[in-house]
């Protein structure tokens, strides 16, 4: 009988199937992300990385890139392609999914990624550059008018305005879901289409969303050129900010994860590497870091398991 080794399922002496509990979950595909996971796998971890497009990853857009060792010339495409191939070889599994969030209980993490939910007993964070802020007044109505999660939060406004901001063209099929629940609903599109196919509660305004204003709670959308009167926000990003991930997260002044030297954040079991933990934002750095916490996250998985026996 062949066993496979990175087998999503498994089965329990009475032939239930049972979802398996990964070592490693990495969040992110990027250099750091694909190196953590290449290190983990290396040391014979079973890993799962969460992905959306790999367009989505900066390295991907850059033209020219000749500060990585071996690769002098090379774009950027090419370069994390190199990465996922050998991702691949090494029998890495890639899950095109976006995590909306995870917690820890006990020596276990459980990640929701589009509502699909896996196990692990690490997770590595890989999102790249941290997000700032898009619009002022923002980090003062989280959670009071301004959401990341339309699945999670879209119940809270059947029947009434809101506004729904997308950074890619993935949001579009968020603003149609909010769009059965709300009474009237405005589109504003971050990335350049042509066309758009909504209900006609939908208004696609394309305009630059500038900042959010309100009492005890969001009441007011400011564009470049009109107010919309709104009852609800919903900025959807092509990644989930670190601090919407997982609570209790501890960050450093310039807004990066912080981490100590094996990379580990402020939640045990829980590391981070590449952009979101500091500059400089290069690849070869990312990639050292990756390997740290893909590497000290296998060590934290044999102390976790050893403790279970």
């Amino acid at each position: 009988m062949i066993v496979l080794k990175y087998t999503l399922y498994g089965y329990n002496n009475i032939g239930v199937k049972l979802k398996m509990i990964y070592d490693c979950a990495v969040i992110g595909a990027g250099p750091a992300g694909l190196s953590a996971a290449i290190n983990l796998a290396q040391t014979n971890r079973s890993v799962v990385v969460f992905s959306t497009k790999e367009e989505d990853s900066s390295i991907y857009r850059a033209p020219e890139v000749n500060n990585y060792l071996g690769f002098h010339g090379v774009t950027g495409k090419e370069l994390l392609q190199a990465f996922y191939d050998h991702a691949k070889k090494m029998g890495v599994e890639v899950v095109h999914k976006k995590v909306i969030n995870f917690y820890k209980s006990g020596d276990i993490f459980t990640i929701n990624a589009n509502n699909e939910f896996f196990e692990a007993y690490s997770v590595i964070l890989a999102i790249g550059t941290p997000k700032k802020t898009l619009l002022e007044n923002e980090g003062e109505f989280v959670g009071q008018g301004i959401s990341y999660c339309a699945v999670c939060d879209g119940m809270l406004y059947r029947g009434r305005t809101i506004a729904v901001i997308g950074e890619a063209i993935e949001a579009e099929e968020e603003a149609e879901y909010l769009s059965e629940l709300a009474k009237k609903l405005y589109y504003i599109p971050l990335y350049k289409k042509n066309e758009f196919h909504f209900k006609d509660n939908v208004e696609v305004i394309l305009s630059r969303p500038k900042g959010v204003y309100g009492e005890d709670f969001v009441n007011a959308l400011e564009l470049e050129n009109r107010i919309l009167n709104v009852d609800g926000i919903f900025i959807i990003r092509k990644t989930m900010p670190a601090d919407q991930l997982i609570y209790g997260l501890e960050f450093a002044e310039d807004g990066h994860i912080k981490v100590d030297s094996k990379m580990q954040t402020s939640i045990e079991g829980l590391f981070a590497a590449g952009d979101c933990t500091g500059r400089p934002y290069q690849v070869a750095k990312a990639v050292g870091e990756g390997q740290i916490a893909g590497l000290s996250a296998s060590t934290y998985v044999k102390m976790v398991k050893g403790k279970q026996k």
